[in-house]
This record gives C-alpha cells, structure tokens and sequence, in this order.
C-alpha cells in the first residue's frame, strides 16, 4: 500500500509559478513510477507528466504543459514536485499524482494503482 497526499496547490494569477508536492509514505517509493494528472469541472481526466521510478533523468510530458511544467523526485524525502510556469486560466483544475508499480510512468489513469486526494490549482486572469 501507497498513500499519497499532494500540497502546495491555491489561487495563482496568470503567468505565475505554483510548485506542487506529492509525498509518498507505504511500500518503497523507488518502486513506483510515478505520473501528474488534472481535471477541471466538467472535463475528462487530463495526463500532464510522468516520471522514471529511480530518478528525474527520464520524463515526458503532455503536449499541452510541454516547456511550462516540470517533474522532478526526490527519492530521499520519498516526494514527487510538478513545477508549473507560466500558468495560464486554463490551467486551473483539481490536481493529482498517482503511483504505478512499473519502470515509468504512463499517460493512461487507468493503469496507477494509487492516487493522491487532489490539490486545486485555480489560475486567476
């Protein structure tokens, strides 16, 4: 068993900068890949990024986030970060990491076996 609990969401105006953390507490961390997802009121569940299960060196984005957002983890405080730039009233939804028991991440939700509570992130014009 994994929890996850994601911080640091909150009302950000156009063009600011939020950094999102997602801690992990359970079964070894390192064995988890692990992705970033969002989903605003009436939308579907959007994939934004995910991240190698040993370290940042391998990460790929959603076209939509792509040189805006980062994914990052620190593997010694067991913590996963999104940095977002540049945000945009778009970006404003319920934010969320998840894990899955796998090398790398995936933009498919359904195949994490773990999911955070979700922070909002609301982006003011």
């Amino acid at each position: 068993q994994v929890q996850l609990s994601e911080s640091g969401g909150g009302l950000v105006q156009a063009g600011g900068s939020v950094r999102l953390s997602c801690a992990a507490s359970g079964r070894a961390f390192s064995n988890y890949a692990m992705g970033w997802f969002r989903q605003a009121p009436g939308k579907e569940r959007e994939f934004l990024a995910a991240i190698n299960r040993y370290s940042s060196s391998s990460s790929y984005y959603a076209d939509s986030v792509k040189g805006r957002f980062t994914t990052s983890r620190d593997s010694a405080k067991n913590t996963v970060y999104l940095q977002m730039n540049s945000l945009k009233p778009d970006d404003t939804a319920v934010y969320y990491c998840a894990a899955v028991q796998a090398a790398m991440g995936t933009a498919n939700w359904d195949r994490y076996d773990y999911w955070g509570q979700g922070t909002q992130v609301t982006v003011s014009s």
